[in-house]
């Protein structure tokens, strides 16, 4: 395995790369990391949605949900919440901030059209009908469970999932072969679900879902009669209650372990 400096070294190396990649391919594998993690919710969410108690339901989604982020690391997409680690080849001067900026904005929209796209095939080609369409309303019931925290609690899940998260980078890429990569990678994203953290990405698909889902007459009345505040479910409440503040929460998560790992490995033995 890599040792942490190595790790730190590494991840480094790969931004130069990340940061000098052509638009194009930037959105490409942004759209194919969005579309991979929203298949890690739809799997966890189809797992779930007859079970009744909170914690078989946490427990469930956050045995299912990582297969999304190892599909992500493994096939070498781009998710934005990962980029965040970037900003160490910044401040060793591999990257600009330009670069950095670059790279965050557009992988941030290849991600969010890919989970939306997922999001809408889910919602409008029967796939939600799964238990007499229970499905449908377990969806909208996390939408608007997300989309109505308090703007302070979704910062700050938002910051303690992607400490998991950019840890589960590090993690994966200490490891040379592909099962340890996974095991890497699983461990700390199976603890920010099972705790319930907020992660852009996946919110990219949860909440478009269940907006979605309460669009569809299919599904409509299945979901008024569930009691679901659908109130809540647009896309304006969806960027402004929710994907902001998570979405700042992540940066700075992500922000944190960066630059510890930086500042304790990498930085003392560059000087």
């Amino acid at each position: 395995m890599f040792n942490p400096i190595q790790i730190c070294d590494n991840y480094m190396e790969a931004s130069v790369g990340k940061a000098n990649s052509p638009a194009w391919r930037l959105l490409v594998l942004g759209f194919a990391a969005g579309a991979f993690i929203a298949f890690g919710a739809v799997a966890s969410s189809t797992a779930v949605h007859a079970l009744d108690n909170v914690g078989l339901v946490r427990l469930v989604t956050a045995l299912v949900f990582p297969v999304g982020i190892c599909m992500v690391i493994i096939l070498g997409t781009e998710l934005f919440t990962g980029n965040v680690l970037m900003v160490t080849a910044v401040i060793e001067k591999k990257i600009s901030w330009a670069g950095l900026a670059r790279n965050w904005a557009l992988v941030y929209v290849g991600n969010f059209l890919g989970a939306v796209t997922i999001a809408a095939l889910m919602a409008f080609f029967g796939q939600m009908d799964i238990g007499a369409k229970a499905l449908a309303v377990y969806t909208a019931k996390v939408a608007a469970a997300k989309s109505s925290l308090p703007w302070a609690n979704a910062f700050v899940l938002g910051i303690f999932c992607n400490t998991l998260v950019c840890l589960a980078i590090y993690m994966g890429s200490s490891a040379q072969d592909t099962a340890g990569k996974i095991l890497g990678l699983y461990l700390p994203i199976m603890a920010f679900v099972v705790s319930g953290f907020e992660h852009c990405v996946a919110n990219m698909y949860y909440i478009p879902a269940g907006i979605l889902a309460n669009l569809n007459p299919a599904y409509t009345p299945l979901i008024a009669e569930a009691g679901v505040d659908a109130a809540v479910l647009d896309f304006a409440t969806f960027f402004t209650a929710n994907l902001v503040p998570v979405t700042l929460g992540n940066i700075v998560g992500g922000l944190l372990v960066g630059l510890l790992l930086y500042y304790t490995h990498s930085r003392p033995r560059s000087a």
